[in-house]
């Protein structure tokens, strides 16, 4: 009697790989054919390449070359920041070591960085403190600190005076994002826009709920020390102002951050810190018609609201980039406004020069350098090694087949 036998596993598996795929998913799949690469050298890998293979002849040179040439390059560099002149004053304590009369600068607190340095010409630098009789009723008072410094050689192919602050950590987390772009581009926004963003704490004022304008941290602390342009002191008695310029001082891509307010006078107040204060950042509780902030005129504070990345840095103040600074004595009347001694930091103003490469900066040449003596000291080392325990390129006794198994 025939009996109807049961297929085996071997009958039931597919008997091809579309086979193994329709079982898997009944619907249609694209053919294999269809899903290779085009047939061309990119695709298929075949270009043509040089895989050159390293060897002391090869790498020993190559090391050589990338030396000599970084010693090459950071030695011009380096002495073009030499022929850059730079003097620093600091003149932090300038109302505690010198209230009313002269007195000299601490040694410590001032640097005279010039390549020649005509020694004759030389005086020691020496500051004085007096009360602002324009700002009286400011909190914190404000003073004016006079120095009166020597330039002992001639400054040339433009001067720049700086302001430098210590121990200022700009770049915080906080610090940094606290500023509302579309404000400063003069975008509608609400107080509840600017106090749940960037600009919280200082979007919306907690007395009149306005806008804060500019709001945010940056804006509100913004440097507010002034420098008068140097005066050299002839020996007749006169007086030679040195003019110098506070336009041109920041990026020229930086005007597209900022356009003229457009807001109604009842919509915004002043930053805290602007509030009662004097100077170029001083305001009553209110704007008055006509007289709100512009950042559109005023660079220093787009300097100022570029943030720097390191706590010690300089920005720019003045400039003249036509007039050499001839040798003499000099005087600078500062406005002391910008309290720093509650973070226990210091502020300078610095007088300097450029050069191809900038300021005074001898850490870009230096670091050319230590990579060529890095390079020149790897090669010595691959020499000394080839010299004492050479190896043939290629050598078929170091293959793994030519070695006894262990």
């Amino acid at each position: 009697m025939l009996t109807k036998s049961r297929p085996s596993k071997k009958d039931e598996e597919p008997s091809s790989d579309e086979d193994i795929d329709g079982a898997d998913n009944k619907s249609e799949k694209t053919p294999y054919a269809l899903q290779r690469p085009a047939n061309t050298a990119l695709r298929q890998q075949r270009l043509k390449a040089w895989h050159p293979l390293l060897t002391h002849n090869t790498v020993l040179p190559l090391l050589a070359i990338f030396g000599v040439l970084f010693a090459i390059l950071g030695g011009v560099m380096y002495w073009s920041v030499l022929l850059v002149n730079e003097l620093t004053i600091d003149y932090t304590d300038c109302k505690n070591l010198a209230p009313g009369q002269f007195s000299p600068v601490p040694s410590d607190k001032y640097n005279y960085r010039f390549h020649s340095l005509d020694s004759s010409r030389f005086e020691p630098p020496v500051y004085r403190s007096e009360p602002n009789t324009a700002m009286v009723g400011q909190n914190p008072p404000a003073y004016i600190c006079t120095v009166q410094l020597s330039i002992p050689n001639e400054l040339s192919g433009g001067v720049f005076l700086y302001y430098k602050l210590t121990n200022y950590y700009q770049n915080h987390r906080r610090y940094i994002k606290n500023i509302d772009y579309d404000q400063m581009l003069s975008k509608p926004r609400s107080p509840k826009d600017l106090q749940d963003n960037q600009c919280k704490p200082l979007g919306r004022d907690p007395d009149s709920g306005k806008s804060i304008y500019p709001c945010g941290l940056i804006a509100n602390s913004v440097f507010n020390d002034t420098f008068s342009s140097p005066q050299l002191l002839e020996t007749n008695g006169q007086r030679t102002e040195y003019a110098m310029v506070d336009r041109n001082i920041v990026w020229h891509d930086e005007a597209k951050h900022y356009k003229t307010p457009d807001y109604n006078v009842s919509d915004i107040v002043p930053p805290p810190f602007w509030r009662g204060a004097k100077g170029p950042f001083g305001y009553g509780d209110t704007y008055e018609e006509g007289k709100i902030f512009d950042p559109t005129q005023n660079e220093h504070f787009q300097v100022w609201m570029r943030t720097a990345s390191f706590p010690t840095f300089r920005k720019l103040y003045q400039r003249n980039d036509d007039l050499p600074m001839a040798p003499g004595r000099y005087e600078i009347v500062i406005g002391d406004n910008y309290p720093v001694s509650m973070f226990d930091g210091t502020k300078s103003f610095v007088i300097s020069t450029s050069g191809w490469v900038g300021g005074r900066n001898l850490e870009l040449g230096t670091m050319h350098i230590a990579v060529a003596a890095l390079c020149i000291l790897c090669v010595l080392l691959l020499a000394i090694v080839q010299l004492v325990n050479p190896r043939r390129p290629g050598d078929v006794r170091f293959l793994s087949w030519n070695h006894p198994s262990k």
